[in-house]
């Protein structure tokens, strides 16, 4: 041949082959860019791991426990590598019988599907593949469009390029729906048969993978006869893989249903009342959509084990049948470490916590005794106790027993009625109400100018007067009860933080008011009407309180670091026929069970007052500690102060240039040691009681 055809001959067939090397490095290019430009308008699938379908929140303990996991959430999640070998096997079976060998699009099955339900004139095998069904669960609607099925193509398509097939499989077995509000293996298992994946039968695990086709109609719960034929349908299926044998599938297609029902975990709240009070607190935190878009996680102020005592405490000691409720809250942050709103929730689910109206008794003691220390009566200033009216409303003591001159610590301590009236009559609705409103108690239900108010006439709900209780515990500062610490979206970015977002507390009382009052809240409970809740290891600072014929029954206490109010009574504002004493020592069997999670500390001591006494209604002199508010106890713990006497010491000053009515007197100057002097007579007119001194008063100075 002529050497220049050949030659000719070899250029032609490298032009052929170099043409076809460029075009297949063009269309490999060209499929490249293609396919990087489509997957750029779809979501990255390495995000599956973290999905939540829409309107799922989940709430957590301040420990992180769960609570409880509200909307379409898949309960309990099986780790990666854990998942039961005969689990997979029957919904590759079942559902994908050439998973392992597509590539996210089955060709052939989608082929073999057409050609089934020709035959059967039914529908009777699905086309798309495990990875399509993972793709529409987390990212695609239910639509049945054209449109959508396109996209679920190109998704799965993506999906099997991120993910393993061990990753899509897995994830797939978490979240697909299989019916009775069963989302994913591990809930369906606990849900029908109340087992865990790995205690699963081959013959269980055959049903649970035969529901994804139609959960709702195939779940034994509903169609046990339905169910029973989809199992043995997988069964088949899966003696044709070879994953069992012929006799296995046998036996297991003759085996009973065997079902055990159960609530989805977690379904329930283990703190039903608490977690009602965070879902009407939750929307004023997170927006709508924040909270349509799911994924929501949301620690709580809750310590679940506390919540636990305190439930069986309220049930063990709630006297005959009365209702109980116990809120704890932390003074310096207003955490709301328990909510205990009633005896059983599932046979009523009102929250007597947050939103029964009950009389507060003497615990609005508070208030009035608050309010007479700031204007400058001293806890030492000797009062009157005894039968008298105010514009025909005659107070009573307890066992309408009264003590004459008494001092106003002693008072407080005995609980006396007349005396809480007196001061609110020296120094007036007004400044009481004022003070109650700074501790939000009447900026919602004003609190009205008649003379019941002082002994806790105005209903308020026990959350309330805990907070109000808290803020004197913590020193004058309120801060505004709460039942989060922090919440987190879907993709775990914080939404609201307390320490970043919550109340910041404000001043309330001057603090050396509220340590005043802490100093007389000790002797309530040191020797006083709340003797039944003392703590032989610590300080213990509260307050009973009984309304008219003992319809409730209060006790709030707190030691430095917590602060918890106790109620008993009946929804139908019957008598207890009991006392308040038994709130008292239902408060003491909760703190004897959690108190050694908390240190021992001190309040402090009991101030000097040398306040001069001012007219209600007249502004405070501009002295102020201008330091930031106080958030808390910071202080070294030291051991219980002891008890003081009404006298004060020879040295401390004393209110003699108060000019008090006839019944309300200062004490007499501290005599030298071993001298007898009588106080001198007082040359104040007598007044008229009848006659109510509320807004205008002039004093004599």
């Amino acid at each position: 041949s002529d050497p220049g055809d050949v030659n000719r001959t070899r250029l032609h067939w490298a032009l052929i082959a170099g043409t076809a090397a460029a075009v297949g490095v063009g269309a490999a290019l060209g499929t490249r860019a293609i396919t990087q430009l489509v997957d750029s308008t779809l979501p990255d699938a390495r995000g599956i791991a973290s999905f939540n379908r829409p309107g799922t929140i989940t709430l957590l303990s301040s420990q992180g426990k769960i609570i409880q996991k509200l909307g379409p959430a898949t309960r309990e999640k099986i780790k990666p590598g854990a998942m039961p070998l005969v689990v997979q096997n029957a919904f590759i079976a079942a559902e994908d019988r050439r998973f392992f060998q597509h590539d996210g699009v089955d060709v052939w099955g989608i082929a073999r599907a057409v050609v089934t339900n020709v035959r059967q004139g039914a529908v009777r095998e699905g086309a798309s593949t495990i990875t399509q069904q993972l793709a529409r669960i987390v990212f695609l609607s239910q639509d049945r469009t054209i449109t959508r099925k396109l996209k679920e193509a190109a998704l799965a398509l993506k999906l099997e390029r991120q993910l393993s097939k061990q990753q899509i499989l897995e994830q797939y077995l978490n979240y697909v729906y299989l019916g009775s509000g069963a989302y994913g293996v591990s809930d369906a298992a606990w849900i029908y048969f109340s087992k865990t994946t790995d205690q699963l039968t081959v013959a269980e695990a055959a049903l649970i993978a035969g529901l994804p086709p139609a959960p709702s109609i195939y779940s034994p719960l509903v169609n046990p006869d339905l169910a029973l034929k989809q199992r043995a349908l997988v069964l088949d299926r899966m003696a044709q893989s070879g994953s069992i044998s012929r006799v296995e599938a046998e036996r297991a297609s003759a085996s009973p249903l065997a079902l055990k029902p159960a609530t989805p975990k977690y379904f329930n709240s283990s703190a039903p009342y608490f977690t009602t009070w965070v879902a009407q607190e939750l929307p004023k935190l997170v927006t709508p959509e924040q909270l349509e878009v799911g994924g929501l996680k949301v620690r709580t102020s809750l310590n679940l084990d506390w919540q636990t005592k305190a439930r069986d405490v309220i049930l063990k000691n709630a006297p005959f049948d009365t209702e109980g409720v116990m809120v704890s809250i932390e003074p310096g942050t207003g955490l709301v470490r328990v909510m205990v709103g009633g005896r059983n929730f599932y046979e009523s689910q009102f929250n007597r916590a947050t939103l029964a109206l009950r009389s507060p008794g003497s615990t609005f003691k508070l208030f009035p005794y608050a309010t007479a220390i700031d204007l400058g009566i001293k806890p030492e200033t000797i009062v009157l106790d005894k039968k008298r009216c105010w514009n025909g409303y005659c107070p009573k003591n307890f066992g309408n027993k009264y003590y004459g001159k008494v001092s106003l610590a002693n008072a407080l301590k005995n609980s006396l009625n007349t005396v809480a009236v007196q001061l609110q009559d020296i120094v007036g609705f007004d400044a009481i109400i004022n003070t109650a409103n700074k501790f939000e108690i009447g900026t919602e239900r004003p609190l009205g100018k008649y003379y019941p108010m002082a002994i806790g006439a105005y209903e308020q709900t026990v959350l309330d007067m805990a907070a109000a209780y808290a803020g004197v515990a913590n020193r004058g500062v309120f801060v505004k009860p709460t039942p989060f610490e922090e919440i987190r979206g879907p993709e775990s970015n914080i939404l609201w933080s307390r320490r970043v977002d919550g109340d910041r507390g404000r001043r309330a009382l001057d603090s050396d008011v509220a340590d005043a009052m802490n100093w007389m809240f000790q002797r309530v409970v040191s020797g006083g009407t709340g003797i039944a809740a003392k703590l032989d290891d610590r300080q213990v600072a509260g307050k009973t309180g009984t309304s008219e014929g003992a319809r409730d029954l209060w006790f709030i206490g707190s030691i430095p670091q917590l602060t918890t109010a106790v109620w008993f009574g009946y929804d139908d504002n019957r008598e207890t026929k009991s006392n308040s004493g038994e709130a008292a020592w239902a408060w003491k069997q909760f703190m004897l069970q959690i108190k050694e999670e908390l240190p021992v500390q001190a309040f402090p001591a009991k101030p000097e007052l040398n306040r001069p006494w001012r007219v209600p209604g007249k502004k405070k002199p501009k002295k102020t500690d201008k330091k930031a508010a106080y958030l808390g106890y910071e202080h070294e713990s030291e051991p219980p102060q002891t008890e003081r006497g009404d006298a004060p010491p020879v040295d401390e000053p004393r209110a003699t240039d108060i000019q008090f009515p006839l019944e309300i007197e200062p004490p007499a100057p501290m005599p030298p040691p071993n001298e007898s002097q009588a106080p001198a007579p007082s040359t104040q007119p007598k007044r008229n009681w009848m006659k109510p001194r509320i807004q205008e008063r002039r004093w004599t100075r």
